[in-house]
Order: structure tokens, then C-alpha cells, then sequence
């Protein structure tokens, strides 16, 4: 019952071809920075989100490519995760791999290209077949995402974060934008080259936090990324009595303990402490939230 019910009330889709790149709807509604803080800080009536993991690839439609993001965008309020690269000639775009032979059309490590060699390669889905998409700088994404969708982003491993931060100003995106870290001392060196931007930390125990708070990061500035297991509700109510939301990476074994067991099981993650699913299946899980959402009559002045 659960199932059909929340199945018939979800938003109708919109395919990604007729929201080509400037033609899409605004999502989030964030005048400024402050907007983005407030957005993303721990309430009661929060409004449970998805985060696209790596974009959301599908049958056609490649992981880290602005074609995937748009066609997620379309259908949800969605945090995109996406992974950033740099090129020979020092310009970022955005690849999870090192190398291009499971996601486009060449071969060989990313940086032993430049920008013009890799944009004349094609993207790959997630079975391989070869795709018109291209690979997207980090600056086209950003530009592009301003009001339809929050990204984080995942700075591999060799990539300046100071890179990063000067493509966030450039394109003016600050309020849409969250940059991933894996430790409290990246976190700190993130929120030194740029004390205003929002950063997702890991957080695994009440020590995490403690570290995060003695390298004077504010917790008006994270989330937390709390694991890929079931959550710690103790940790959990920690997170929440500091403002800070909860993302849970659902990626494996959750998503497929949702499969098996049902799509309610992405409500029960929520109703357990998480704030953010990141997920493998963006659209089963926001099927769920949106119905989870609308029994609670829970909303943000920041989603249109």
C-alpha cells in the first residue's frame, strides 16, 4: 500500500532532452550564502533530501556528465555528487577515475591530456555503450547547476583545492556548492582557503567532531558524511543537537537492503537520524522521501 500510494502522488518527469542546458526550471531558491547555510542546517521539519551519487548515471546517460545531472534535476531537489579531475593543461573537469577507459572513449591517465584531446572523447554509460556526451569542465558544471541543483564535490586525489575554491568565485556558485573532504585536516585546509564555503566532513564518531571543532571549524559550515553502514542514532542526535545534517551513504549494501526489502526502507534511514541519502538510486529513494515529506507536511521556503 505504502508503495502504490506514494508511486501515484510523485512528481511527473520530465525528460532530460527537452531541458537542454539553460532552459531548466529553478530548484533551490538561495539568494545568497547565508541561504545556502540555513538551508542545510539541522531542524526538526528539514526537508529529507537526495544526493545523486556521481551524478546519477543510468542506461544512457553517463556517470559525472551535465546531461545526467539535468535529467535528475528535472525530476527531484537533488544534491548532485560529482568527482573532480585535473587535465595536463591544469583545467578541471570532472571524471571519477584516474584513467578513461571504463567511462569514455579513450584510454590512458586524465592528466596526460588536455582539455582539447579530451573533449573530443565520448562518455560511456554504466554498460559501456558509448554515449553523444562529452566530459564537462568543472566550470560549465557550475555554471549550469546555479539554482537547479547543490553539488558536492569530490577533489581527487593531486587536485588543488585552491583550484576548486577559484573556480567556485569565478562562476559565483559559493551558495550552491559543498566541498567534500576525508579528514579533519583537508577540512581545515578547505575552510582556510575559504572560511564562507560549506564543506562535508566525515564524521564517523563523537572524535571526528572534536577534531573539527579544535581546528576551529564552525558547524554552521558542515555536514556530516556519517558512514555506509546503519546509522548510530546516538551519533545522529549529537549531529542534530549541533545544527549539523547527516548524510548517509547508502551506496551498496543500503540501497540493496532497499531493493530487496522495499523502497520504505530509504524512509526508515530518515526516520533513524539521516538527513541526505547518497545514493546509487536517485529515483527509487526521492520516490520515497517526497512521499515521506508530503505525510509530514514538511517543506523549505529554499525548494520552489
Amino acid at each position: 500500500m505504502f508503495l502504490l500510494f506514494f508511486c501515484s502522488c510523485f512528481r511527473s518527469n520530465t525528460t532530460a532532452d527537452t531541458v537542454r542546458f539553460g532552459s531548466s526550471r529553478q530548484v533551490f531558491n538561495f539568494k545568497g550564502i547565508e541561504d545556502l547555510y540555513r538551508f542545510l542546517t539541522y531542524s526538526e521539519n528539514r526537508v529529507p533530501l537526495v544526493s545523486a551519487h556521481r551524478g546519477g548515471p543510468d542506461t544512457d546517460y553517463p556517470e559525472n556528465a551535465i546531461e545526467t545531472f539535468q535529467r535528475v534535476a528535472s525530476k527531484m531537489p537533488a544534491i548532485i555528487e560529482c568527482d573532480i579531475a585535473l587535465t595536463k593543461d591544469s583545467v578541471l573537469v570532472l571524471m571519477h577515475d584516474e584513467t578513461l577507459d571504463r567511462t569514455t572513449t579513450g584510454t590512458g591517465k586524465v592528466n596526460r591530456y588536455t582539455l582539447a584531446e579530451l573533449k573530443e572523447l565520448h562518455l560511456k554509460d554504466p554498460a559501456g555503450t558509448v554515449t553523444n556526451y562529452r566530459i564537462p569542465t568543472l566550470e560549465e558544471t557550475l555554471q549550469w547547476g546555479i539554482g537547479q541543483v547543490i553539488f558536492t564535490l569530490d577533489v581527487k586525489r593531486n587536485v588543488p583545492y585552491q583550484l576548486v575554491v577559484d573556480a567556485i568565485r569565478k562562476t559565483k556558485s559559493e551558495a550552491y556548492s559543498v566541498i567534500i573532504t576525508y579528514s579533519a585536516n583537508q577540512a581545515a585546509v578547505v575552510h582556510n582557503l575559504a572560511p564562507d564555503l560549506m564543506i562535508s566532513a566525515s564524521i564517523k564518531n563523537v572524535e571526528d567532531l572534536i577534531r573539527l571543532n579544535d581546528l576551529d571549524i564552525p558547524d554552521t559550515r558542515l555536514v556530516a558524511f556519517i558512514g555506509t553502514s546503519q546509522v548510530d542514532k546516538n551519533l545522529t542526535d549529537l549531529l542534530h543537537q549541533h545544527g549539523i545534517l547527516c548524510i548517509l551513504g547508502t551506496i551498496g549494501n543500503l540501497d540493496r537492503q532497499a531493493q530487496q526489502r522495499g523502497e520504505q526502507v530509504y524512509a526508515e534511514y530518515i526516520e533513524n537520524g539521516a538527513d541526505i541519502l547518497s545514493t546509487d538510486r536517485p529515483f527509487q529513494a526521492a520516490k520515497t522521501l517526497d512521499y515521506y515529506s508530503k505525510q509530514r507536511g514538511l517543506s523549505s521556503p529554499f525548494i520552489n
